[in-house]
């Protein structure tokens, strides 16, 4: 399922911004039975059969009223879809899918520009009926032609991860006026009828003679709830709601899109956007340091009641966050250098004197779930495992992965003398205080930040490896520069995050897989290339029954654990939320998106209040 809600913890500022019933058994074809509805779960059966009124949704909420965001970096296109440039925060919310994801469901998918979806039984299909009232905001309606012009183009022009997650999808052709159809290799990518329900609508005629691979500041035809209103190129962009959006009707969407404008104003640093928001010039945050959390949450606003703050549960599984080697770098290639650098990184005394406490250590790729390896393996996950024995790291087996240990106290001499002993094993001594290898050539890497915030993470970890004789470099670099460095792969060590859904699949790929690991631009960002990797993302992907996904998933998580490509940092299971007191927002929230500010509303009562500067 593809995923990418979080932001980077501790130092950057996430932002975000009647159809027919199910109808099981409806036809036969010679290999099996077909599955017609509004919606598809990839497990059981969609939790809202019908068209329904959504619990974490106020259909009567007030439409109207601006809403300011802060961003952190710049922009300098309003293309969401290819690799050059950085796209403004939002744009790629501008445009419709076929399908809406259901933020109460692990993954289920319902019909949005598709009214109708239609599966056979082994899934080597899907297709979807357009709805008519589909349209594009100059009125024109969305085509068949649209939805093959936008999976070809996607698949062979844009991000790196269209090319990942359609890699078995043969091809898509028209199957009517209004239905598309995509034929899939087999019937083994079990996750591929929702993932084509992602697919966003773009316009084939607008693009007609335009270098889609290009960065632009073109403001493309679109076709959801908001419009490009204004911006000023790097510096902010505003969106305004679309009056006579063809979607505002539909059952998901009554209760959603209820700000007038939303509006993102950019700021090169993170204390510079911290102080915006206590100026009141950006209204709502979602806070991802600890240290801000327990500190800076002091100011009269929020002591008088006109800010508020949230901490919301989130049953989400927790992303893996981490300090990632590149392993197209031959520094980083021995498994023992990588453990040994790892070894001086103290979390505990990190999260004493830096984060207050706040934090919990990462140790797996989908902590906070049923997905996550703990413990020794299964039988059941030996079945799959024992095959790959001799590929893969021998502690699968024998040993439960956690990530090294302190006192707090910041002495680190065992996890020192640890580390020198491996890093002799692999060729490497101190010699006048440097670490040395073989040739004379001293152990020195830099990492790059795209804030200075993490600095705050970084410097403890490079004086502790100084300990060592090994010298990593720390620069922060603007944000241009960094998405240049890093979608090229020019770089020793980043942090990096990946966030998982409750349904993994196709997206594995392009984490982990060995073909992503020479794209440009693709969240496999260490480089990682290994066939057993390779073999477990395929089983994941192909999982019949939720029971063998999550078995699956666990044998991933395990082998990844202990491939120790990252140094795994840490974790909050609480979304952090604080905003100016001028919204509401429905009592109930999604259970796998507690924090959608698309369902939030201005409520004139408050705001009224807090304009005349009451307490």
């Amino acid at each position: 399922m593809a995923i990418g809600r979080r932001g980077i913890l501790a130092g950057g500022t996430a932002l975000w911004i009647g159809a027919p019933s199910i109808l099981r058994a409806q036809a036969q074809t010679p290999n099996s039975k077909i599955h017609v509805g509004h919606g598809f779960a990839m497990h059981g059966e969609p939790l809202h059969p019908t068209p329904d009124r959504l619990e974490f949704l106020n259909p009567d909420a007030p439409k109207g009223g601006a809403v300011k965001f802060a961003a952190l970096g710049t922009y300098d296109s309003l293309h969401p879809f290819t690799l050059k440039g950085v796209a403004a925060t939002g744009a790629a919310a501008l445009w419709d899918t076929l399908c809406w994801s259901a933020p109460d469901e692990a993954f289920t998918v319902y019909g949005l520009v598709a009214g109708t979806i239609e599966v056979p039984e082994d899934r080597a299909w899907v297709a979807f009926t357009l709805r008519p009232e589909a349209k594009f905001i100059d009125g024109t309606p969305m085509t068949v032609e649209d939805v093959i012009w936008s999976f070809d183009t996607l698949k062979a022009k844009g991000l790196p991860r269209y090319a990942s997650y359609y890699a078995d999808v043969l091809k898509a052709e028209k199957a009517g006026d209004r239905k598309v159809r995509f034929a899939f290799r087999d019937s083994t990518n079990r996750e591929l009828p929702l993932i084509m329900g992602q697919l966003p609508v773009l316009p084939s005629k607008w693009w007609a003679g335009k270098d889609f691979e290009r960065a632009t500041l073109d403001v493309a035809l679109s076709s959801g709830p908001y419009k490009v209103d204004s911006y000023d190129t790097g510096r902010s962009i505003t969106y305004r709601r679309v009056a006579d959006w063809w979607g505002k009707d539909l059952w998901m969407n009554r209760g959603r899109y209820n700000f007038e404008t939303l509006r993102y104003d950019y700021y090169r640093d993170n204390d510079v956007l911290f102080e915006a928001f206590k100026a009141g010039d950006a209204d709502i945050r979602q806070e991802n340091s600890g240290r801000n959390w327990m500190t800076k949450y002091d100011f009269p606003a929020v002591k008088d009641g006109r800010v508020k703050r949230e901490e919301i549960p989130d049953e989400l599984p927790q992303p893996m966050q981490g300090f990632v080697f590149n392993l197209r770098r031959e520094l980083f290639k021995d498994r023992k250098v990588r453990e040994a650098v790892g070894l001086m990184y103290d979390f505990e005394w990190q999260n004493k004197n830096l984060s207050y406490g706040f934090f919990t250590r990462t140790r797996s790729f989908f902590g906070n779930s049923e997905l996550e390896a703990k413990g020794l393996p299964s039988p059941e996950e030996l079945k799959i495992l024992e095959p790959l024995r001799g590929k893969i790291p021998d502690e699968v087996f024998t040993t439960e992965y956690q990530p090294p240990k302190t006192d707090g106290s910041g002495n680190v001499r065992e996890q020192a003398r640890k580390a020198i002993g491996l890093l002799k094993q692999a060729g490497w001594e101190i010699k006048d205080g440097k670490m040395t290898d073989k040739a004379g050539k001293k152990f020195a890497f830099e990492i790059i930040l795209n804030d200075a915030g993490f600095e705050r993470m970084a410097l403890p970890f490079k004086q502790n490896l100084d300990r060592i004789g090994v010298e990593m470099n720390v620069r922060t670099i603007d944000t241009s520069q960094y998405r240049r460095r890093t979608d090229s792969f020019d770089f020793d060590m980043v942090i990096d995050i990946w966030g998982q859904a409750l349904s993994p699949g196709n997206e594995q790929r392009e984490f982990w897989g060995s073909a992503a690991a020479d794209r440009p631009g693709t969240k496999n960002s260490m480089g990682l290339k290994d066939p057993a990797v390779d073999q477990l993302c395929d089983l994941v992907i192909s999982a019949e029954t939720r029971e063998d996904l999550i078995t699956r998933t666990r044998c991933l998580d395990r082998v990844l654990q202990w491939l120790e490509f990252l140094v795994p940092q840490f974790r909050n299971n609480k979304e952090l939320m604080a905003y100016w007191n001028r919204f509401s927002h429905p009592d109930k929230t999604a259970k796998y998106d507690p924090v959608a500010t698309d369902t939030w509303w201005v409520d004139e009562a408050k705001d009224k209040v807090l304009k005349r500067g009451e307490k």
